[in-house]
């Protein structure tokens, strides 16, 4: 059998850990290049197993109900296929990467072995690397002891991916409604305990623009993250092929755009949800900064460049190039520095109602 013959083979966590498609580039596992030289800071690993994930979630290509789940041609997460590989030569290539590599993430899926097997490769990974390691987890399987445990394991950052705004959408997606297992009282109590566990500006919400929420009831949500001590990583709805909602179209840019200068603004404490005012569509109208310091936001082109786990350098490392879309014009997490034809897209995009 030849080398790709065998990325296909089904092959489980914790001695084979998923890789994302930009993560095996990264690490000359997978050919391909990168649009406009797009460099990935954080290598993202996903943990697998035989029966899958044992979530339902409508927005995810990994969900239990999904026809071509554990079809690694087919079966799709964060836009891409994630191809299984070793975790020893994936340690080995890890402790050579790039010298822009500042970080590794392990993400849980809902499964009885999750918990065990990524403190085992968290472990791993600090013994044989310099680079730190965040956690996506999946709460429904953990409690508070768990979080310490992954503190002691060698974690210094967690993700809490709640995805939906508001509980009503979070019920309706994740949870008994959808046939999954989620509960959002559980997920937020989790997210508080990881800031207990952590500490301030150590754990990230991750949040999707989207899936039917208003941008007041999203800019919420981020900012009940923020007075509770944590940030928020954003992402932009992208339609996974057979998930429930893989025939929902991508939502506009616009609102995208300016949930991402709100949540800027709200995790760099230059405003809140209550400084801001909003329109009879829930679409924001005033961000209640200061215009000076709104108006070098923007001109900076940081708002809309990716937010996820910083590296050593203190910028984000988990940069996911091309997770939100396909590469091209269209972006809605820059991946890389904005140039000033970025700049003046966002511009137009973020003030279009």
């Amino acid at each position: 059998m030849n080398q790709a013959a065998q990325r296909l083979e089904p092959s489980f966590s914790p001695d084979h850990v998923r890789l994302s498609l930009a993560a095996a580039m990264t690490l000359g596992l997978a050919q391909g290049r990168f649009y406009r030289n797009a460099r990935l800071g954080c290598i993202n690993l996903l943990l697998s197993y035989a029966s899958g994930c044992k979530a339902n979630c409508s927005f995810c290509g990994l969900a239990r109900e999904n026809p071509h789940r554990n079809n690694p041609r087919f079966e799709k997460f964060i836009r891409v296929a994630w191809a299984s590989h070793p975790l020893e030569e994936i340690l080995e290539r890890c402790a050579q990467a790039p010298s822009w590599v500042e970080r590794v993430c392990i993400s849980q899926i809902t499964h009885p072995r999750a918990r065990a097997d990524t403190l085992a490769i968290c472990r791993q990974v600090r013994e044989r690397t310099d680079l730190p390691v965040s956690l996506l987890i999946a709460p429904t399987l953990l409690k508070r002891e768990d979080l310490l445990d992954m503190r002691e394991a060698g974690a210094d950052r967690i993700g809490v991916a709640i995805d939906a705004a508001t509980p009503e959408l979070f019920a309706q997606l994740r949870g008994k409604p959808a046939g999954g297992p989620h509960r959002w009282e559980h997920y937020w109590r989790i997210f508080h305990e990881a800031v207990e566990a952590f500490g301030r500006d150590r754990v990230g919400v991750h949040l999707i623009h989207g899936l039917g929420e208003s941008e007041e009831q999203l800019i919420g949500a981020m900012d009940r993250a923020r007075r509770a001590g944590g940030s928020t990583h954003l992402f932009c709805f992208f339609p996974e092929k057979f998930s429930a909602l893989g025939e929902r179209p991508q939502p506009d840019p616009s609102g995208y755009r300016r949930v991402q200068l709100a949540r800027w603004l709200i995790d760099h404490d230059q405003a809140g949800a209550a400084d801001m005012s909003f329109d009879g569509q829930g679409r924001v109208r005033e961000f209640g900064a200061d215009p000076a310091v709104m108006e070098a936001a923007i001109a900076s082109g940081k708002p809309f460049m990716t937010s996820g786990c910083p590296g050593a350098s203190g910028e984000v490392a988990c940069n996911r190039p091309f997770g939100n879309e396909k590469p091209g014009p269209d972006l809605r997490n820059y991946p890389f520095a904005l140039d000033q034809d970025d700049i003046a897209l966002v511009r137009e995009q973020l003030f279009s109602y």
